[in-house]
Formats: structure tokens, C-alpha cells, sequence
């Protein structure tokens, strides 16, 4: 079971970044403040690779968008795209 985010000073989180990074890994992301304000996040290569990656591609996106139900005409679209530059 994943715990809170926790929240490290600097001062902390330099001195246990061992348990730092093995939080981030097992609990997910971990905020480190410097100063009083939130400075950086920790977080495990798994969860960056999962942030980063995108699913589906530009088609699917469109194709299971809710306003595919809305009745927009594609040439109106198209239209107001190029006279935007857009395409």
C-alpha cells in the first residue's frame, strides 16, 4: 500500500537520500523543499517512464474524444484551421 507523499527538508534529504530514494521507489513521489517552498520531487524511473509515455496517437485521441458525438463538420474544422495557420 502506497503512504502519503511525503515532504523532506534539504538538510533531510541529503542526509537519508539512500532512504529518500528508497521511498520514492516503494511510496511514490517524495517533495523536497528548500527553504520552506517546495524545491523538487523525487520519484522512481518507473513512475517518470509512466508520466512520459503517451498512449494511443493523435487519431485515437480524436476518434474517442466525447465531442465526436457533437456533430462538428470536419470541413468547417479544416477551414477554421487553415485560416488559422493551424495546419
Amino acid at each position: 500500500m502506497t503512504e502519503p507523499v511525503r515532504t523532506w527538508q534539504i538538510k533531510d534529504a541529503r542526509a537519508n537520500f539512500s532512504i529518500l530514494v528508497d521511498k520514492a521507489i516503494s511510496d511514490g513521489p517524495q517533495i523536497v523543499t528548500r527553504n520552506g517552498k517546495r524545491a523538487v520531487v523525487v520519484v522512481s524511473v518507473e513512475e517518470w517512464a509512466s508520466r512520459e509515455r503517451r498512449n494511443g496517437d493523435l487519431v485515437e485521441f480524436f476518434a474517442n474524444s466525447p465531442l465526436r458525438e457533437e456533430g462538428f463538420e470536419l470541413s468547417s474544422l479544416v477551414m477554421t484551421a487553415h485560416c488559422f495557420s493551424i495546419l
